[in-house]
This record gives structure tokens, C-alpha cells and sequence, in this order.
């Protein structure tokens, strides 16, 4: 087998969640251009068909979207489902979705919990229930969780998003346990400040700019930089790697103290 056939999905299919912008759009068209049939899913019907005609441009692979909310369990269960159908089976999946809501302990309330809680870590199982049959089948399968260097380190008020990225990473190495026998690979990406729409809007200037002083390469990373960890963990070239995460945070967590 050829270095470059390591990383040819042709004939593969790839449901992408978060796919409309951002690090999951970006995701999508590399995938697209390695030969996959992709599917991306969003909230937002419009920013979907745009992305999906500037996925799709130039290249051969089919790319299809469907709106979801990854917060409605039944709205995960039937696009699972539809999307199955529609290209008869799911190879990889990239469960990228998921939002951030700052709240300090004693601020935090039950409904903010519960949504968080429900996109960043139960709707990726859902979707890994549903697609993990086909795989097993097939004796062949990617599912990698887009998890956070927020796992690995925290701050305050991020409780629930550190728990929930945290919580991935540990579902991650039991299913990779689980899969394994049946060609099933389960891994995780911690990405650090990427620039996305999410952080732009969270931090104020000192902070973005905080972030970019303390990564070893003194900068924000761009979306793209989140496309060689996913090829190499959702192709055959990383058949051998499961149950890890892979740390893709500018060096942020080289330090110790200043």
C-alpha cells in the first residue's frame, strides 16, 4: 500500500456535525477532497447550503447537508438514521458540534447544565450508537470526538465545558476498548485557540491576545491546522492509533509556569 492510498477515503462516507463553519467546514472539504461522500450538519439552513456549495466546488465527492439540533435527541436519532440511509452506511464519524457557556459554580443553572451537557457529550454517543453497527459490519470504521485543550486545563467559569471535553476523552478510550476487535478506531482531538467564531466571540483583545503569548508558536491556530490530525486518525494511515488523544494546541500546554 502506497503512503498516498493510506489517505484515500474513495468510497468512503463521513457524517461531520458543526459542519457549516469553522473548524467542522474546513474538516469537511479536506475529507471531500481525499475522495469521501460527506455529510455536514448545522442548526442554519442557509449557512448549511452555502458550505455545502463551497465544499462541493471543484471536487467529485457527493456533499450533502441536513439541519439538526444536537441539543434534540430526537432530531439526532432521526438525521443518524437519514443520513444512513441516504449513503448507506457512515465510516467516519466527526462528532465537532458544541458550544461554550461561562457560567461560575454558583451561577450555573439547570437548564444551561442540561443543553450544554445534552450537544457537547450525549448527542456524540447518540450519534456513535447509530453508526457503529454498519461499521462492525463492515470490520471498519473512524469515529473521532472534536473534544478540547480545556479537557487537559481549565479555567473559571468553565466548568461545564471543561467537564463535558473532558468526559469525551474518557468515553473515547472505553469504546476504543469495545470497538477495536471489529476495525473500529475511537479517538480524540484536543485543539487549542483556534480561531473560530466561538472564542472571537467569548474573549475581549487581552485575552485572545493572552492566548496566542502563551502557545510556543505565539499564535492563534487557524482552522486548517485541525486538518492533519483528522485525516490521519479518520484514514487507514492511522488504523493503528486508538483510545489516545492528540494534543493540537500551538505548544499551549508545553508550559509550566512563568
Amino acid at each position: 500500500m502506497s503512503v498516498r492510498s493510506l489517505f484515500d477515503l474513495t468510497g468512503r462516507s463521513a457524517l461531520i456535525t458543526g459542519g457549516s463553519k469553522g473548524i467542522g467546514k474546513t474538516l469537511a472539504r479536506a475529507f471531500a477532497e481525499c475522495g469521501a461522500n460527506v455529510c455536514i450538519t448545522a442548526r442554519n439552513e442557509d449557512e448549511l447550503k452555502s458550505a455545502t456549495e463551497e465544499i462541493a466546488q471543484g471536487l467529485g465527492s457527493r456533499v450533502i447537508y441536513r439541519v439538526c439540533d444536537m441539543a434534540d435527541r430526537a432530531a439526532v436519532d432521526a438525521m443518524a438514521i437519514d443520513v444512513l440511509q441516504e449513503f448507506q452506511g457512515i465510516d467516519i464519524l466527526i462528532n465537532n458540534a458544541g458550544t461554550n457557556r461561562p457560567e461560575l459554580l454558583a451561577e450555573t443553572n439547570d437548564t444551561t447544565w442540561d443543553e450544554v451537557l445534552e450537544l457537547n457529550f450525549t448527542a456524540c454517543m447518540r450519534l456513535a450508537r447509530h453508526v457503529v453497527p454498519d461499521m462492525k459490519e463492515k470490520q471498519w470504521g473512524r469515529i473521532i470526538h472534536l473534544s478540547s485543550v480545556m479537557a487537559l486545563a481549565s479555567n473559571p467559569g468553565r466548568g461545564l465545558y471543561s467537564g463535558t471535553k473532558a468526559a469525551l476523552i474518557g468515553m473515547a478510550k472505553a469504546h476504543a476498548l469495545e470497538l477495536g476487535p471489529h476495525g473500529i478506531t475511537v479517538n480524540c482531538i484536543c485543539p487549542g485557540p483556534i480561531a473560530t467564531d466561538l472564542p472571537m466571540s467569548l474573549l475581549n483583545e487581552e485575552q485572545k491576545q493572552r492566548f496566542a503569548e502563551r502557545t510556543a508558536l505565539k499564535r492563534w491556530g487557524k482552522t486548517i491546522d485541525m486538518v492533519g490530525p483528522a485525516l490521519l486518525l479518520g484514514s487507514d494511515a492511522g488504523a493503528y492509533i486508538t483510545g489516545t488523544t492528540i494534543l493540537a494546541d500551538g505548544g499551549l500546554t508545553c508550559r509550566t509556569f512563568d
